[in-house]
C-alpha cells in the first residue's frame, strides 16, 4: 500500500516507520521549505511493545523520504492524518481538495463534532482511529517514544466501510492489534477530557513528565477529569456506554491514584510516555486544556480544578 503521513510530527514519524518495515510505500508530506530543514533521515529512539511486554528498544537512524506539493491526481492509497486537534479543520480544508482517490485516516484527539471538524472532507472516504504510542523530539533530534501493541478504531455509529477496513488492515500487516470502539464519538471526548485532567496538573508543576510518579498530583489529575465527566455527558455523550472506561475516574482515589503512581514510576513502558513529554514549550497540552476548560464554562459545569490550573495554560493575556 501506498501511504501519505501527512507532516512529520511525533505519530506520523513513528507509525510511518512501522507501516514502513511492513512492507509499506511511506512518505511524508511536509510544507514547502521542510524537508531540507528536516534532513533526509529521522533518529529513533523507541520502546516498541508489538512484541515483547516489557519492549524492545529500537534505535537507528531512518531515511525518510518527502514531498512539498500534493496534486489531485496522486496515487496514495492512505493518507494518515495526525496533527493537533486545533489544527485539525485547517489540515482538512488543505487536503479537501487535494484527497485524489485516498482513503483518509484521521488518527489523533478530536473535541468538535468529529463531522464538522473534518470539513469538507469526503465523508465516505475518512477511517477513524487512535494511536496508542507517541513521545517527543528531544533538543539534539532525536524521536524518543513508545508504541504500543494496539491501536484503536472507530465509526459514528455505523458498520466500517471497505475503506475502513482497509486501513485496519494496514495497521494488522504492520504487527498491531486493532481494537474497536463503540460509540468513537463519545471515547474520543472521554480521551481528551483525560488529556486534560493529566495536563492540567502536570502543566502546573512544568510538564507531564514532571507528574510520574507523583500520587497526590496524580490524585489531583483523577479528580480533574472526574469533574469533567458532567461536560461529556452535557454533550450527549451516554457514560454507561463508557462504564470501563471512566472506572479508574470515579473508583476511590486513595486507591487508584498510588496505582497509577506506581505505574508511571516503575513500569517502563508506562513510565517512557510520560517521560517523553517534557517540551515545556509544548503547545498542544495548553491548547486541550483550554478547549476544555472553555466548554465547560460554555456548558455552566463547575470544574474547579481546571479553573485552579488556569494559570499554567492560558494564552497570553487571557485567565
Amino acid at each position: 500500500m501506498k501511504i501519505l503521513m501527512f507532516g512529520r510530527g511525533v505519530i506520523a514519524t513513528v507509525y510511518g516507520w512501522a507501516l514502513e518495515q511492513a512492507g509499506h510505500d511511506v512518505e511524508f508530506y511536509v510544507r514547502p521549505g521542510r524537508a531540507a530543514a528536516y534532513g533526509d533521515a529521522v533518529d529513533l529512539d523507541l520502546l516498541d511493545t508489538r512484541k515483547r511486554i516489557r519492549g524492545q528498544r529500537v534505535v537507528r537512524t531512518w531515511p525518510v523520504r518527502y514531498r512539498e506539493q500534493l496534486a489531485p491526481g496522486h496515487d496514495f492509497d492512505l493518507i494518515v492524518l495526525s496533527v493537533a486537534h486545533h489544527r485539525l479543520s485547517d489540515a482538512a480544508a488543505f487536503l479537501a481538495p487535494r484527497v485524489g482517490d485516498a482513503t483518509v485516516l484521521v488518527f489523533g484527539n478530536i473535541w468538535a463534532e468529529p463531522l464538522a471538524a473534518i470539513g469538507a472532507l469526503p465523508v465516505e472516504q475518512v477511517a477513524w482511529g487512535f494511536p496508542q504510542g507517541g513521545g517527543g523530539f528531544g533538543e539534539d533530534g532525536v524521536l524518543r517514544g513508545t508504541l504500543l501493541p494496539t491501536v484503536l478504531f472507530g465509526t459514528l455509529d455505523r458498520p466500517p466501510t471497505e475503506r475502513e477496513l482497509v486501513a485496519r488492515r494496514a495497521f494488522r500487516e504492520a504487527g498491531f492489534r486493532v481494537r474497536e470502539k463503540r460509540d468513537f464519538r463519545g471515547w474520543l471526548w472521554l480521551h481528551f477530557v483525560a488529556d486534560a485532567g493529566l495536563h492540567s496538573q502536570g502543566l502546573r508543576l512544568g510538564t507531564l513528565a514532571d507528574l510520574a510518579g507523583e500520587t497526590g498530583d496524580l490524585r489531583e489529575a483523577l479528580l480533574a477529569t472526574r469533574e469533567l465527566l458532567p461536560v461529556v455527558e452535557a454533550r450527549g455523550v451516554d457514560l454507561r456506554r463508557h462504564r470501563a472506561g471512566t472506572l479508574g475516574f470515579r473508583a476511590p482515589t486513595w486507591l487508584t491514584a498510588p496505582a497509577f503512581a506506581f505505574l508511571t514510576a516503575r513500569v517502563p513502558v508506562v513510565r517512557r510516555s510520560f517521560e517523553v513529554h517534557a517540551d515545556p514549550a509544548a503547545d498542544e497540552p495548553r491548547a486541550v486544556c483550554r478547549d476544555a476548560l472553555s466548554e465547560a464554562r460554555r456548558l455552566g459545569i463547575s470544574v474547579p480544578r481546571l479553573e485552579a490550573a488556569e494559570p499554567s495554560f492560558a494564552a497570553k493575556g487571557t485567565g
